[in-house]
């Protein structure tokens, strides 16, 4: 069986085998246009993310994901559900207990939240283009009213809060967010579009916080025409941190 795809609460999830496991896991935490269903997958439908499934399964790791609710945000309940997957596959699964955590986008909020509440089962963490604070990107967004409705809405639902309210919770929180400094992070940002630009604006301010903290926190600039050899690059990376069990 190469895959399998299944139900928790309302939301689909998938597991991908590898031929030769070696007893390592990878959950994949997706961006705005990730989703699971019955049969397939936001990666599995995308032939980038496709090819990089297919290169951690060639190196023998076991990866899963959820559908989270769709765009969440980082709510609690996303988080919750990625905690009760995690449970889940090491109830199912011969894997070791400490999982490799690979984030993109808005997903980057889910695995802030799972590095803290989830430290001494997290091995390591690679976040692609991570959208880091909530706050800073809602107010990005208001420079394009189509897109800051959009993401209004977005909130309101995952949140369950009318926007006015959301909009209050969110300008609350804190400004930088917070990483857990002992785990080892590797944060991978893709050049590529506006929002990117000026996402590695926050990227360059956190790197001199995180640099002057020494924390375990490695940042990689990368052009868009380099993107086919992000696979390789992670895989570099899980494998730093599978010396110990």
């Amino acid at each position: 069986m190469e895959n399998r795809n299944f139900k928790l609460d309302t939301e689909w999830n998938m597991i991908h085998y590898p031929e030769k496991p070696k007893g390592f896991g990878i959950l994949i935490i997706g961006d705005e246009r990730h989703f699971v269903d019955e049969k397939s997958s936001f990666w599995t439908q995308n032939e980038g993310k496709l090819a990089v499934i297919e290169k951690f399964k060639n190196e023998g790791y076991t990866v899963f994901y959820s559908n989270l609710y769709g765009k969440n945000w980082g709510s609690e309940k996303a988080v919750q559900l990625a905690k009760r997957l995690y449970q889940y596959i090491m109830r199912t699964e011969i894997i070791n207990d400490k999982i490799h955590v690979i984030a993109e986008g808005m997903g980057a909020l889910v695995a802030l939240k799972l590095l803290q509440e989830m430290e001494g089962n997290i091995r390591s963490a690679i976040l692609v283009n991570p959208v880091l604070s909530l706050k800073n990107h809602l107010e990005q967004e208001k420079e394009h009213k189509f897109f800051y409705k959009k993401l209004l809405k977005e909130l309101s639902s995952s949140y369950e809060r009318e926007g006015k309210h959301v909009v209050e919770m969110i300008s609350n929180k804190q400004d930088s967010p917070e990483l857990v400094s002992n785990v080892p992070i590797k944060i991978i940002h893709v050049l590529a579009g506006n929002r990117a630009y000026k996402q590695s604006n926050l990227l360059k301010e956190l790197s001199v916080k995180w640099q002057d903290e020494k924390a375990p926190i490695t940042v990689c600039y990368m052009l868009p025409e380099k993107k086919l050899g992000i696979g390789s690059q992670m895989i570099k990376f899980l494998r730093k941190h599978e010396k110990v069990l």
